[in-house]
């Protein structure tokens, strides 16, 4: 019989299955999940350094020999600025000029190998110039009327005797006066940052044109990537049409390393010299590029001979200078750190040694590698490079496996 109002309960065994089932349900779960946590892939331990960006290479920098008057710059390509000396106001620097108007010359009529390139005729014009020259006692080749001279031939004329009537015959050839030729060399040493240079003609016989040591190393610098120029200022002589056998005016060639570039020397300008020097440090070979301007003198020999003292002074402090120098020692410089909380210092695998000089700022780049959750010791876990020169960064010991609690209550 039914009673209505009256909860019945249900039989014990339906209750005790279903508890049963519902903890059973639990252990099935808890451990799945626990199997999850303790075979989940580890995360790579992180690197961090205490490497700067840049580093200074120890010691104090650097006293050169500077001359005492006029002014100087030294440059070494890839590694960066030596220093300089004198003012920085422009001043006449003669035939140095001669070093833009072969750069115009072949940005604008580009040589390779061993080309020759166009032919320049020799007009009556170019005649008349040259007989003009005489009575001012310039450096000139001799030239005569249909004369055939190559694009090459006329550049040796340019920079190895310094033939102030081959600048004006280039000059004219190039962009049919002077002055619309003057005005490119204008341009292109705005193009190349010389703020403090005018030009004022192709030769720089006039005193009017001005310019400073460090525009003048910007240039050289810029120039002696043209390998047809590079080839040309290291030559001792050549041979050209009418005029014959031609020689370079730098005895400075051959010593010290010097490979070129240009002197200069006029009553206003004094003596001037921009150069360019190679210097071998260990496995490399640099070039240093330079200038020494404004050497007093009574003549054009006297005050050349004055530049050169001061250059070879230059380049022989420049040799006990520049050499190999530790940047980073061999020892902790970071450290590698497991999500878990054990970590391991690094150190360089070897000291760390540039080609520079005291003082110079060197940048300095860290990579990293993945090292694993826990790297053993010895492991490569990045690199260190200044200067094209890297070193791999290693754990100095082993970083521990984690825990099974850190396992189970790791969240991420």
């Amino acid at each position: 019989m039914t009673v209505y109002g009256t909860a019945v309960a249900p039989p014990k065994k339906s209750l005790r299955n279903l508890v049963v089932g519902i903890v059973a349900a639990a252990v099935v779960l808890l451990g799945s999940g626990t199997t999850f946590q303790l075979v989940r892939e580890l995360p790579d331990a992180t690197l961090s350094t205490s490497v700067a960006s840049e580093i200074k290479v120890p010691g104090a920098a650097p006293k050169l020999p500077w001359p005492p008057t006029g002014s100087a710059e030294l440059m070494v390509e890839g590694l960066g600025r030596l220093g300089g000396s004198g003012g920085d106001s422009a001043e006449p620097i003669g035939s140095v000029a001669k070093v833009m108007t072969a750069y115009v010359i072949l940005k604008e009529h580009p040589l390779t190998g061993d080309d020759e390139g166009p032919s320049l005729t020799v007009t009556a014009a170019d005649v008349e110039d040259y007989e003009g020259r005489k009575a001012t006692n310039q450096s000139l080749v001799h030239v005569e009327e249909g004369e055939k001279l190559s694009e090459r031939d006329a550049l040796e004329a340019l920079m190895l005797p310094s033939a102030n009537n081959i600048a004006h015959l280039l000059a004219i050839w190039d962009a049919g006066s002077e002055e619309a030729f003057v005005a490119k060399m204008n341009a292109a040493a705005k193009a190349l940052g010389m703020d403090d240079t005018e030009y004022s003609d192709p030769s720089g016989f006039l005193p009017t044109t001005v310019s400073t040591a460090p525009d003048q190393v910007e240039l050289a610098r810029a120039a002696i990537k043209f390998p047809v120029f590079a080839e040309i200022v290291e030559l001792r002589e050549a041979t050209i049409p009418v005029a014959g056998k031609i020689y370079n005016y730098n005895d400075m060639l051959g010593v010290e390393g010097v490979f070129g570039i240009k002197t200069g020397s006029t009553d206003q300008a004094g003596g001037n010299l921009v150069f360019a020097s190679r210097l071998k440090v260990g496995k490399r070979t640099l070039t240093v590029v330079g200038a020494v301007f404004n050497q007093p003198g009574a003549n054009t020999p006297e005050q050349l001979a004055e530049v050169n003292v001061h250059v070879r002074k230059l380049l022989v402090a420049v040799r006990k200078t520049v050499k190999e120098y530790e940047l980073l020692g061999a020892e902790p410089a970071g450290k590698v750190e497991a999500a878990w909380g054990d970590s391991a210092t690094v150190s360089p695998a070897a000291p760390l040694k540039v080609v520079g000089w005291p003082g110079l700022a060197v940048p300095v780049k860290v990579t990293a590698d993945a090292p694993g959750p826990s790297p053993a010791a010895g492991t490569v876990v990045g690199q260190v490079e200044a200067s094209g020169v890297r070193v791999e960064l290693r754990t100095d010991s082993a970083i521990s496996t984690p825990s099974t609690w850190w396992k189970l209550s790791r969240v991420s």
